[in-house]
C-alpha cells in the first residue's frame, strides 16, 4: 500500500517540476509588431545589443509573469499579413505593448516587413523556442 502511494506522490512531484518555458513554447502568441532604436538603449535583460540585432522586447505582462526569465530565450515570429518568419531572443521588455506584442530591431522588424518601416505595425504570430539547458 505505501509503495502504491509513494510512487504516486514520485509522479506528481515530477511532472510538478516542470520548467513552465517547456509548457510555453507550446503556445501560439499572437499581437503587433513594432520597432525601436535598439543600440544606445539600455536592455532590461543587461545584454549589450545593437539595431543589427535580431532581438525582441517582451511585452509587459509576459516578461513579469517570469520576473524575466525569458531572457535570451529564442522565438520564432511570423508577420501574418505576408509569411515572412523569422527567429528571435528576447532582450528587453516593452513596458507599453499589450500582452501577445513584441517590440523589435529594426534589423527584425524589416526582415518580416519585406524593408517596409512605414508600415510602423504589423499582425504577428509567434512562440518560444525550447531552451538548449
Amino acid at each position: 500500500m505505501f509503495a502504491k502511494l509513494f510512487a504516486a506522490l514520485f509522479a506528481a512531484s515530477v511532472v510538478l517540476a516542470a520548467p513552465i518555458e517547456s509548457n510555453e513554447k507550446r503556445i501560439m502568441h499572437s499581437g503587433r509588431a513594432t520597432f525601436y532604436t535598439v543600440t544606445g538603449t539600455g536592455s532590461a535583460c543587461e545584454y549589450t545589443v545593437t539595431d543589427e540585432d535580431f532581438i525582441v522586447a517582451l511585452n509587459k505582462p509576459q516578461y513579469n509573469l517570469h520576473n524575466g526569465g525569458n531572457c535570451g530565450q529564442y522565438l520564432t515570429i511570423t508577420n501574418t499579413d505576408n509569411g515572412n518568419t523569422e527567429t528571435a531572443y528576447v532582450a528587453d521588455e516593452c513596458p507599453e505593448c499589450k500582452d501577445g506584442s513584441l517590440d523589435m530591431s529594426p534589423a527584425l522588424f524589416s526582415a518580416l516587413a519585406d524593408g517596409d518601416f512605414d508600415l510602423g505595425v504589423f499582425p504577428i504570430s509567434w512562440h518560444f523556442l525550447k531552451r538548449d539547458n
